[in-house]
């Protein structure tokens, strides 16, 4: 008991200590579009439900997820990247700005496409509703050359700066060679604090401070079937083949493990219920919390708790969702209570 309540302690002040770190997010900028509607009936026309509209959302998806994670967590977020001009995109800088992110750094591409995925949501009037299809609407053309030169400006001018980097790369085109290869000299130049979470380059990392894969993307980088029987070597290849100094690995159901150079693999199983309710964005809410863990002063393993703890508090919320300080601090008490 005294060892849970020393535990419960130390949380709390990691937790406490989150308030006005400077966080600056490079990556894909995202618009997660929601569509409500209620069931009515099957079309004559084909063979599909007519939802009779009720209402829609729009929230920051990929690095506008995680930034807005780290403003509800108390940090102070500067996020690097790119929408275009067109209505989806100002909505999207308009809800950053009046959360309180400061968004002077994204970019107004002109005659760009803001990725944005658009979810239609159905169900009765006294049930919950549940995606029926997903529609993705993607830029045709990368950002232009000049947009990444004035990614690659910022980074430059803003070291030291910033508590850490938090790089959110969902393969849409901001992360591309040379911005990839500037993190790495930030992180060779011992820079800081340097998280990574990639879609499909998580090996072009060398060297930065952590990576938090799922598992597909472990399975895409290595080429393998990852299951039980295969998760310890791979972790250890990933570890050897980038050499940072840790490797989260998020699971779903399975939880978490957490692989540190010369040291014992660290299990986290799933924080609170299986019973998920919506798994998008959960990466962002993990990475978010994990960089501000470690940002605090916490160790990898308590600064992989407080991710996983968070992990599972989001994916019980529908929709792209975010977790405040004080969700995480009630978290820590309920974990902490209880028998030993």
């Amino acid at each position: 008991m005294f060892f849970r309540m020393d535990r419960q302690r130390k949380y709390k002040e990691i937790i406490g200590k989150f308030a006005g770190k400077r966080i600056m997010v490079v990556g894909d900028l995202v618009a997660d579009r929601y569509i409500l509607g209620m069931s009515s009936r099957v079309s004559r026309e084909a063979p599909v439900l007519i939802l009779k509209y009720d209402s829609e959302m729009l929230a920051p998806g990929a690095a506008g997820n995680a930034t807005a994670n780290l403003k509800a967590l108390g940090a102070h977020p500067v996020p690097l990247g790119v929408v275009g001009d067109d209505e989806i995109g100002l909505r999207l800088l308009e809800i950053l700005n009046r959360s309180g992110v400061d968004t002077r750094n994204i970019i107004i591409e002109q005659g760009a496409v803001t990725t944005t995925k658009t979810r239609i949501l159905a169900g009765g009037q006294n049930t919950t509703k549940q995606q029926v299809i997903r529609i993705d609407r993607e830029p045709e053309r990368k950002p232009l050359a000049g947009t990444h030169e004035r990614i690659l400006g910022e980074l430059r001018r803003s070291r030291g700066q910033w508590d850490a980097l938090l790089v959110s790369d969902y393969s849409l085109g901001i992360i591309n060679d040379a911005v990839s290869e500037e993190v790495v000299r930030l992180a060779r130049e011992d820079k800081g604090i340097i998280t990574v979470d990639s879609r499909r380059s998580i090996l072009k990392f060398h060297h930065v401070t952590a990576v938090t894969p799922n598992e597909e993307e472990i399975e895409d980088a290595l080429g393998i079937c990852l299951d039980d029987g295969t998760l310890e070597k791979a972790g250890r290849t990933v570890l050897e083949a980038i050499q940072p100094q840790g490797v989260l690995i998020t699971r779903g159901r399975k939880g978490m493990a957490l692989f540190q150079p010369r040291r014992p693999t660290t299990h986290l199983s799933i924080y609170g219920t299986d019973e998920i309710a919506d798994v998008t964005g959960a990466g962002d809410t993990v990475i978010a919390t994990f960089t501000l863990g470690l940002v605090a002063g916490a160790d990898m393993v308590d600064a992989s708790q407080l991710a996983n703890m968070a992990g599972g508090l989001v994916v019980m919320k529908r929709g792209t969702a975010t977790i405040s300080a004080g969700e995480l601090h009630a978290a820590v008490n309920s974990d902490m209570e209880g028998p030993s």
